[in-house]
């Protein structure tokens, strides 16, 4: 049975494929920053050492050579280096460190073997990881007969946050080259979309369903996505998402003096004081009703305009006239003044009304009814 070294100060127990392995931080020795080979381990004239292998892992994610201090050390002091995938991109920036790295696949025998004597093996695992040969070690371990080496999981690199939406701009990419139906895409033919992922993102979170908020929060990230990639093509004016991105960075920072700059903001009120006036600045709009859209929800834009007009501090009246759409906007002015959103009220008021049709008809409650919560009354 192995017996995995216990983690001391700076390290982690994981498990790899059935066996336990200590993921060291920080206990290089001094001796091992000299690079030498045996730096790592005492003398073993016996050869009974069971010796030291190393997995090595890398994200995909992160510039290749990026790799920590601890996994330069760990390849520098080891006897052997091995890695199965020949083109592991990891591999140029090795050798030009002056690594000799092997590119073999051993079996987990042949590893033990190799670290026979007190000797070390790094594996720099590749992008599946190393099934084949953790199942085997886990094998061993299990069987009993075989003294294993010490066995440490190293991450050489780590992703940073955010760092799976490039995995997002790549297969976008390569749907966008390669799929029948995406590559003939366009802004306008994807509109719909937009509005349709949003509304479903809507209603995930008035249901309080987190896996459905979750889901649907990506399907809205794709629509951005999507859009930007169509944007590089464009041969007038292209952009990336980078530029997306980079152009959010830079209002966002823009607007938030208080967090950002040497502004003072303690309450919301005064957030949203910043956020207007500097908005306004940016777009030096002729009208409070400039950059409303029109093509949102009726009782969205009655609300958006009442909001403008109030906190503008502007007395228009509401237009008179006869009629629903009237009485309508009344209530939208009535909602925005009071705090209430009309839409997700008249979404909540709807869901009763399901209700109560489902009970008439001798059904149960809809299942994904909202919570009582979801509106301000």
């Amino acid at each position: 049975m192995v017996r995995p070294r216990r983690a001391a100060c700076g390290q982690r127990r994981e498990a790899v494929g059935g066996v336990g392995y200590v993921r060291s931080v920080n206990d290089v020795t001094a001796s091992a920053a000299s690079g030498s080979p045996d730096a790592r381990r005492p003398a073993d004239p016996t050869g009974t050492a069971t010796g030291r292998v190393v997995l090595l892992t890398t994200s995909h994610r992160v510039a290749p050579g990026l790799l920590s201090w601890p996994a330069w050390e760990a390849l520098r002091s080891a006897d052997r280096v091995l890695c199965a995938d020949g083109a592991h991109p990891q591999l140029p920036y090795l050798r030009e460190a002056g690594i000799t790295v092997e590119e073999a696949s051993p079996t987990a025998e042949e590893l033990v073997a190799a670290c026979a004597g007190g000797r070390t093996a790094v594996v720099v695992a590749t992008g599946e990881g190393e099934p084949a040969l953790t199942d085997g070690l886990a094998r061993l371990a299990g069987s009993g007969r075989v003294a294993l080496p010490e066995l440490e999981l190293l991450p050489a690199s780590y992703d940073l946050p955010g760092a799976r939406l490039l995995d997002l701009v790549q297969v976008m990419d390569r749907i966008r080259a390669e799929c029948p139906w995406s590559s003939r895409q366009t802004h306008r033919g994807l509109a719909k979309y937009a509005v349709e992922e949003s509304y479903e993102l809507v209603e995930a979170i008035e249901d309080g369903d987190r896996d459905e908020l979750r889901e649907e929060l990506g399907d809205v990230l794709l629509q951005v996505v999507f859009h930007a990639r169509i944007a590089q093509e464009d041969e007038e004016a292209p952009f990336s998402v980078d530029d997306v991105a980079a152009t959010i960075v830079a209002k966002l920072i823009h607007r938030h003096p208080h967090v950002f700059g040497d502004a003072t903001a303690t309450t919301p009120e005064e957030v949203k004081e910043h956020w207007l006036r500097t908005k306004a600045a940016e777009k030096r709009r002729e009208s409070v009703t400039d950059g409303v859209p029109l093509h949102q929800p009726g009782l969205a834009l009655g609300a958006k305009l009442a909001s403008r007009v109030r906190t503008a501090g502007l007395g228009v009246p509401l237009p008179a006239g006869e009629g629903i759409g009237y009485d309508l906007l009344a209530l939208a002015a009535r909602a925005e003044r009071e705090g209430v959103d009309p839409e997700a009220a008249l979404r909540a008021a709807a869901r009763a009304y399901r209700d109560a049709i489902r009970e008439a008809e001798g059904l149960p409650a809809h299942p994904t009814a909202a919570p009582t919560d979801t509106v301000d009354q």
